[in-house]
């Protein structure tokens, strides 16, 4: 059965716009709103748990929300909106008209699989959306085992996230954590930590980085805290040849995680 949904004062509505902007609301309730056919389609794949459905036939046949859902189509609220109504909780049209509301993943961190050439990313308190969105991009492509996010200044199911994610925040692991617990799992696992850090003595390019290992990433304005500086087992950095004294976070990871795998053969 599909309800439709003609005013922007509609409930439902109103909570959505609430679950998009507010983190604290997202955790409280569990839940994230996902936007795209491309993110709920990885969404899906990954085992997401659906809990509305809500398109714009102006944008979107309901016959295109059926092949995405396939079997799971009749056991979901489907709700129809007015394109008023969803242009209220989208960012852009170009989402080809569908939004969902869905169970939060949650993962700890001994949810995580290590085996012998696991590849990690740590991320301590990244502030920008965009990046981590970018981030968990690069990380699905390289085929990382997990991203470790130690004390978060936002939420990697921000809807800007999983926007420039292009859903990927759903197909790498993704666990929330502090310093403490992390450098205990670290050990635990036998994984050994690189702290990018642009005053490290070695340059990743002449690096082991070989069997199960950590990269681990400051904020965007500050880089790493000495706590993770002097927690890590190693140091590395990216040569700057030019004026500018470090890349963007996003660029920084995919610069090592794409080494890490060109050492593991992975790559021609």
């Amino acid at each position: 059965m599909i309800t439709q949904i003609g005013s922007v004062k509609n409930q439902l509505i109103k909570e959505i716009v609430v679950l998009k902007s507010k983190s604290r609301e997202r955790n409280k309730k569990k839940l994230i709103v996902i936007e795209g056919q491309k993110e709920v389609s990885l969404a899906l794949i990954s085992g997401i748990e659906i809990e509305k459905i809500l398109y714009c036939s102006d944008i979107i046949d309901f016959g295109d929300i059926e092949n995405l859902f396939q079997d799971k189509i009749g056991s979901i609220p489907v709700f129809e909106l007015s394109k008023e109504v969803f242009s209220k909780i989208s960012y852009r049209e170009s989402t080809e008209g569908i939004i969902v509301v869905a169970k939060s993943p949650q993962k700890e961190l001994s949810d995580l699989k290590v085996n012998s050439n696991s590849v990690f990313i740590i991320l301590e308190s990244v502030e920008k959306p965009g990046n981590l969105g970018a981030i968990a991009r690069i990380a699905d492509g390289a085929g990382v085992s997990g991203i470790i996010i130690c004390d978060p200044l936002t939420d990697i199911f921000n809807p800007n996230a999983i926007r420039a994610s292009l859903g990927c925040v759903f197909t790498t692991d993704v666990v929330v954590s502090d310093f403490e617990k992390t450098k205990e799992w670290l050990t635990q696992n036998q994984i050994k930590s690189f702290a990018a850090e642009l005053n490290a003595a070695n340059f990743y390019q002449y690096t082991d980085v070989s069997g199960r290992i950590a990269f681990v990433f400051g904020t965007e304005a500050t880089g790493l805290t000495e706590k993770w500086i002097k927690g890590a087992d190693a140091r590395i950095k990216i040569p700057m040849l030019g004026e500018i004294d470090s890349l963007n976070v996003s660029t920084s990871v995919a610069v090592l995680v794409y080494d890490a795998m060109r050492q593991r053969e992975f790559l021609v």
